[in-house]
């Protein structure tokens, strides 16, 4: 497992370029806004004690509806954490942000993958079927978003063809079951609330974004460069605390469903939502996927990165 944290260290701080090597101050407070239905990398490291003693440590700020929103609130310095998919990230990048990625926070694959569904007697079969369709996704501009309009161009129809509309995590599976959308996505960040809903039973998936975008990295978290350069050690000790957080959540699904359960009601939060993890790990898909974190596909991820 050290072996493992080292490697992923050393990864997320390849990119990191340091230009100083300055001691971090003590006491660092790095701000976040959190996920609904689930936790990140950090947040289960704030919760197993593992900053403790470290002079670092976290404060949420609120929420982000999806990785847009972070990444905009990182950029205004409202926060120092940001996390975002993949294409988000690159995107903001290019625009100007002067972001550095800390780690990948999950992929997608064969096994952990973002789900289209609708309901079991919906006439849509297939992906061409979405024309004319409305799709709840989490954000608008992101993952989803750029899934679904990939979706349908590979399809033949135009990227408009359906109408994405912004629905919080926690409100998929009504939305759709009542009626008030066509299809509701999952994200694969998002396995707590895919869990529970599936468990109700009377869905079908459609489709799913491997299946359309392949085996890539799904997002990571980043912070600012400028946070970087003047807390470099605390920084450091953020990405490693991190890592450390997913080994453990890897070898402890259970543990992990328990304390993901205790944070959801702390913050207001269904914690019934966290059965999810279990459904995962006795799928034998992710071991655990709570919110912001797909463990076994950040382990590859690291893993692949590494060598």
């Amino acid at each position: 497992m050290k072996k493992r944290i080292a490697l992923f260290a050393a990864f997320a701080f390849a990119s990191l370029s340091f230009t100083s090597l300055a001691q971090a101050q003590d006491n660092v407070t790095l701000r976040y806004l959190a996920s609904y239905g689930g936790i990140s990398a950090h947040e289960l490291a704030d919760a197993l004690g593992y900053f403790k003693g470290t002079g670092v440590s976290i404060e949420n700020k609120g929420y982000a509806s999806g990785g847009p929103e972070s990444l905009f609130a990182l950029a205004s310095g409202s926060v120092d954490i940001g996390s975002a998919a993949t294409p988000a990230v690159l995107n903001s990048i290019a625009s100007g942000n002067k972001f550095v990625a800390a780690y990948p926070t999950n992929g997608i694959d064969n096994t952990t993958k973002s789900i289209f569904y609708v309901r079991e007697d919906s006439p849509i079969k297939t992906v061409k079927d979405l024309a004319g369709k409305s799709v709840a996704i989490n954000t608008l501009g992101a993952h989803l978003d750029y899934t679904l309009r990939e979706a349908l161009r590979q399809a033949g129809l135009p990227q408009n063809a359906a109408k994405p509309v912004a629905v919080p995590g926690p409100q998929l599976e009504q939305v759709l079951r009542s009626g008030q959308v066509d299809v509701a996505a999952f994200g694969y960040w998002q396995t707590t609330f895919e869990g529970v809903a599936r468990s109700h039973g009377g869905l079908r998936p459609v489709f799913n974004d491997t299946a359309v975008l392949g085996e890539i990295a799904g997002g990571f978290t980043v912070l600012r460069e400028d946070f970087v350069q003047e807390h470099p050690e605390a920084a450091k000790t953020f990405v490693q605390q991190s890592a450390r957080a997913l080994d453990y959540a890897r070898e402890h699904p259970e543990e992990v469903r328990v304390i993901l359960a205790k944070a959801l009601k702390e913050r207001g939060e269904n914690p019934e939502v966290a059965t999810g993890c279990v459904l995962a790990a006795k799928r034998k898909t992710a071991m655990c996927s709570t919110g912001s974190i797909s463990w076994s596909a950040t382990a590859r991820w690291v893993k692949a990165s590494s060598r």
